[in-house]
């Protein structure tokens, strides 16, 4: 296994360029997955600004605005790790609303949130018209393995220990789910590029996996 430092400038920059080098269908789906602790939302932020400076524009979809309602998000429980893994984001409606219509034959009109988790009600958001070459950015935990139609995914890979001590104390009945995710569905084995996110400040690149 080959694991190449980069600063998170040069990665940024490295990332944008290998995104607009796809070549999809329609509109090209781009699934950034980890933790919070390990920063997906935060590295699809910093993609935007680059992307459109290529000439792409971005979208942005945060999958904690497409939470499932709380009587079903909560059912088993306030911290109850199997539900956050099994049951906590809607991925139907996340499928439904973002990636299928900028799939082939979606008609390209997204939702970048569909559910108010201060509210617990439909956030009613207008539908988001994509540009000519969009790249939409959905970022969030437990991304891969369930079949979500991403084009090209992106995994932040950080150790039991890291994340451990970068997971605010009451997130900490999370942890769990992370390490069934890791064992269950492995996605740094099939994910377009890992990332190594122990450090935030000194990520690394996975280049050689086998």
């Amino acid at each position: 296994m080959r694991v190449r430092p980069v600063s998170v400038e040069g990665l940024v920059e490295e990332l944008a360029d290998e995104l607009i080098s796809q070549k999809p269908d329609n509109f090209l789906r781009v699934g950034i997955d980890g933790p919070d602790a390990a920063g997906p939302g935060v590295l699809a932020d910093a993609l935007i600004g680059p992307l459109r400076l290529r000439g792409r524009p971005a979208v942005r979809v945060n999958t904690n605005d497409f939470l499932r309602p709380a009587s079903l998000r909560l059912e088993f429980g306030r911290d109850n790790p199997d539900s956050f893994y099994t049951g906590w984001f809607d991925e139907a409606g996340l499928a439904r609303e973002v990636l299928d219509r900028a799939g082939p034959g979606g008609d390209g009109r997204v939702l970048t949130r569909l559910w108010n988790p201060e509210t617990d009600r439909a956030a009613r958001d207008p539908y988001h018209p994509l540009g000519p070459g969009s790249i939409v950015l959905v970022s969030g935990p437990l991304l891969l393995g369930g079949g979500l139609a991403f084009d090209f995914a992106v995994h932040l890979e950080i150790s039991a220990a890291a994340l451990r001590r970068r997971t605010p104390a009451d997130q900490q009945w999370t942890l769990p789910a992370f390490e069934r995710y890791a064992e269950e569905v492995a996605p740094a084995t099939f994910a377009d590029v890992v990332l190594r996110v122990d450090d935030a400040k000194r990520p690394a690149r996975v280049e050689q996996r086998w």
